[in-house]
C-alpha cells in the first residue's frame, strides 16, 4: 500500500506538472518554425551565410539574456516573468509571420530569442519547490519537456509549412497565446515576497552563467578541463551541422525546384521528416538505453563512442549528397541521433562525478554555459562555409568533433563508488 503523500509532495508534484507543461509549449512553439525558417529567410532574398546568421542570432538572445530573466524572477516572483517572456515569445513570432524584410525577421528572432531565455527562471521555479533530494527528477522532467517540444514542435511545423511558410510562426504565437493563459491560470507563484530576500535559488540561476572567475573555481583538474573542451567542440560542431542540413536536403535533393523557386514547402517537409526521427531515436536512446549501455560500457566509452558515431555521420553526409540516396541520408541522420543520446547524458555524468567535493552544480552550469556559447560561435561560420562549398560545413564540424576526441583521451572513468556517492 502506497503511503499517503504530505500536502507539500501534493503542491510540489502539480507545480511541476504546470511548469513540464509550460515549457513544452515553449518548446513546441520553437520546434514548429525550424523546419521553415531557412527557406522562408530564403525567400526575403537570404543567402545561406544570413539564413545561418538568423538562428546565431536566436541563439545569442537567449545566451545573453537568461541571466536577466533569472534575476528580475528572483526580485519580482517567477509568475510575472514567466508570463512576461512568454507574451514576448508570442509577439516575436507574430512579427516573423508577418515580416515584410529580412532585416525584420531578424528583428523578430531576435526578440523570440529573448522571450525563450526563460529556463533559468522554470528551473528556479523547480529549485524553489523541491527538496535537494528530489531537485535532480525536477530537472529530468524539463529536460524532457524539451525533448518532446523538440519532437512535435517540427512535426507539425512541417505538415503546417505546406499552407505557407509564414503558418507555423502564427501557429506559434498562437500556442504561446494559449500558453500565456494556461500559467496565468495554473502557475502559482512560487517565490512570494517573504521569500525574494533569501534569494533562494540565486545559486541555481547564476551557475548557468558563464563566468571566467567561477570556471577557475570548479577546474579543478585536467579532466575536468577536458570535458569543458568537449563541451564547448561538440556543441559548436553540432550546430555548424544543424544550421545548414535543411539548405542541404534542398540543395541535394530538390535542386530543379530551388532553382524554380517552389522548392521551399517540400523542403521544409523532408526537414521535418528528418529532424523526427532525430528526435525519436535520440529520446529511445537516452528514455531506454542509457542506462543498460551504461552499467555495461561506464560513461568513458560511452562518450568516446558517441562522439566516433557522430564524426563518422557528419563527415558521411557530403558523400551521401553526391550519391543521391535520401533513405542512406535518413539513416545516417539515426546514427548522429543514437550518437548524441549517448554522448549527452555521459558527459552529464561524467563532470558530476569528475567535479570538486561541493561544486557539481557549479561544474554542470559553467558546462552547459559553455555548451551555449557552442551554439552562438558554431553557426556563425557554417553558412559562409556552405557557399562555399555544400560539404564544407560537415567537414569542419567533423573535424571539430574530432579535436573532442582527441581531448577524450585525457579522460578516465570515474570509480564507481564515486559515482554512486
Amino acid at each position: 500500500m502506497s503511503q499517503a503523500k504530505s500536502p507539500a509532495e501534493k503542491t510540489e508534484r502539480r507545480t511541476m506538472g504546470i511548469i513540464f507543461f509550460t515549457l513544452f509549449l515553449d518548446l513546441m512553439g520553437f520546434g514548429l518554425v525550424i523546419p521553415v525558417q531557412p527557406f522562408y529567410a530564403q525567400s526575403m532574398g537570404a543567402s545561406p551565410m544570413w539564413v545561418t546568421l538568423l538562428g546565431t542570432c536566436f541563439s545569442g538572445a537567449q545566451f545573453l539574456f537568461s541571466p536577466f530573466w533569472g534575476k528580475l524572477s528572483d526580485r519580482f516572483g517567477r509568475r510575472p516573468v514567466i508570463l512576461s517572456s512568454v507574451t514576448i515569445s508570442s509577439i516575436g513570432y507574430l512579427i516573423f509571420a508577418l515580416a515584410p524584410s529580412l532585416e525584420v525577421l531578424f528583428f523578430a528572432r531576435f526578440l523570440s530569442g529573448f522571450g525563450s531565455a526563460n529556463l533559468g527562471s522554470a528551473q528556479a521555479v523547480i529549485a524553489d519547490i523541491t527538496p535537494p533530494e528530489r531537485r535532480a527528477r525536477g530537472m529530468g522532467m524539463l529536460g524532457a519537456a524539451f525533448g518532446l517540444g523538440f519532437i512535435f514542435g517540427p512535426a507539425i511545423g512541417g505538415f503546417l509549412s505546406q499552407f505557407g511558410l509564414s503558418t507555423p510562426a502564427f501557429a506559434a504565437s498562437a500556442l504561446c497565446a494559449v500558453n500565456f493563459l494556461w500559467a496565468y491560470y495554473q502557475l502559482p507563484e512560487t517565490n512570494p515576497p517573504e521569500k525574494r530576500k533569501l534569494r533562494v535559488s540565486t545559486e541555481v540561476l547564476e551557475e548557468r552563467r558563464l563566468s571566467w572567475q567561477r570556471l577557475k573555481e570548479v577546474v579543478a583538474s585536467p579532466q575536468v578541463l577536458f570535458l569543458f573542451g568537449i563541451f564547448f567542440f561538440f556543441t559548436a560542431a553540432f550546430s555548424q551541422f544543424e544550421q545548414v542540413i535543411g539548405m542541404f536536403i534542398e540543395f541535394t535533393w530538390l535542386p530543379a525546384e530551388h532553382l524554380a523557386g517552389t522548392s521551399a514547402k517540400k523542403a521544409a517537409l523532408m526537414t521535418a521528416s528528418m529532424l523526427i526521427l532525430v528526435g525519436v531515436v535520440a529520446t529511445i536512446v537516452q528514455g531506454f538505453l542509457i542506462g543498460k549501455l551504461t552499467s555495461r560500457f561506464g560513461e568513458r566509452k560511452l562518450l568516446m563512442a558517441g562522439i566516433v558515431f557522430v564524426a563518422i555521420s557528419i563527415g558521411l553526409i557530403p558523400t551521401l549528397g553526391e550519391m543521391g540516396s535520401y533513405p542512406l541520408f535518413l539513416a545516417d541522420m539515426a546514427l548522429i541521433a543514437v550518437g548524441t543520446g549517448i554522448f549527452n547524458p555521459s558527459i552529464t555524468s561524467l563532470l558530476s562525478q569528475s567535479a570538486a567535493p561541493g561544486k557539481q552544480g557549479k561544474t554542470l552550469g559553467q558546462g552547459q554555459a559553455l555548451s551555449a556559447l557552442g551554439r552562438i560561435l558554431g553557426p556563425t561560420s557554417s553558412g559562409f562555409l556552405f557557399e562555399r562549398w555544400l560539404g564544407l560545413p560537415f567537414i569542419v564540424s567533423a573535424a571539430f568533433t574530432l579535436i573532442c576526441l582527441v581531448l577524450a583521451l585525457g579522460i578516465r572513468q570515474p570509480a564507481r563508488t564515486s559515482a554512486a556517492g
